[in-house]
């Protein structure tokens, strides 16, 4: 796992993930049906518009989409082209995948990302949990860290490892359970569908990290449309 800084002088500095290892929720909390207005819970997440700001551009990229404002899913196209991130302002990017990703340098991009990477394959038995207090961290602090703060997470299509990584975010931070936060998630993104592993992956991550009392997925895993 990689985590550095960018060079702009323009965002706040965030705290390293490590530093928070325990501080998340262990409130644990009835199961309750999910509907794409999640119930859980009473101040859910601020309402973000797929393909936003539309404002930057004419006819946005359709390779990224806002899950809340602030926090944003995208494919590695996207993760790599200067133009977008400046375009979004992206101040944090979180990188889910094991081949190098390409920086812009400064002359193409001024405004450089903070950035982490954790190197995870798109597989399902792949390690995806011991990293997930970490990325949570990551994209919690960013987004705390300044109110102008802009968080890009991606991998190779936007569509597994990406989309695992902001459901446990949404599961710490708004107390929801796996099948709500990819419900979620899916509603926002509809080509949003994990692996079975990383789904599975994220109920341990509930159990262990979050202390809910959640049982297991059954099958099938993926994130019904």
């Amino acid at each position: 796992m990689s985590y550095h800084h960018g060079s702009s002088s323009n965002h706040h500095s965030s705290h390293h993930p490590s530093h928070h290892p325990h501080s998340y929720s262990h409130q644990a909390h009835p199961h309750l049906p999910f509907s794409l207005t999640p119930a859980i819970p009473v101040q859910g997440p601020p309402s973000a518009s797929p393909f936003s700001p539309s404002s930057h551009a004419a006819r946005p990229a359709r390779n990224v989409t806002e899950i809340i404002p602030r926090l944003y899913i995208s494919d590695l196209a996207f993760a790599e082209n200067p133009a977008l991130l400046s375009a979004y302002r992206i101040t944090h990017i979180l990188s889910t995948m094991c081949e190098k990703i390409f920086h812009p340098p400064p002359s193409l991009l001024p405004m450089q990302p903070v950035r982490m990477q954790v190197k995870v394959e798109d597989l399902p038995f792949a390690e995806l949990a011991g990293y997930l207090p970490s990325t949570t961290a990551f994209i919690r602090d960013a987004l705390a860290s300044n109110p102008e703060a802009r968080v890009l997470v991606h991998c190779a299509e936007g569509i597994s490892r990406s989309v695992s990584v902001v459901a446990a975010y949404l599961m710490a931070q708004y107390n929801w359970t796996p099948t709500e936060a990819l419900h979620y998630i899916k509603s926002k993104r509809s080509l949003a569908n994990p692996n079975f592993g990383f789904v599975q992956q994220l109920h341990e991550y509930a159990r262990d990290s979050l202390g809910r009392q959640i049982a297991n997925p059954v099958p099938p895993f993926s994130v019904p449309p």
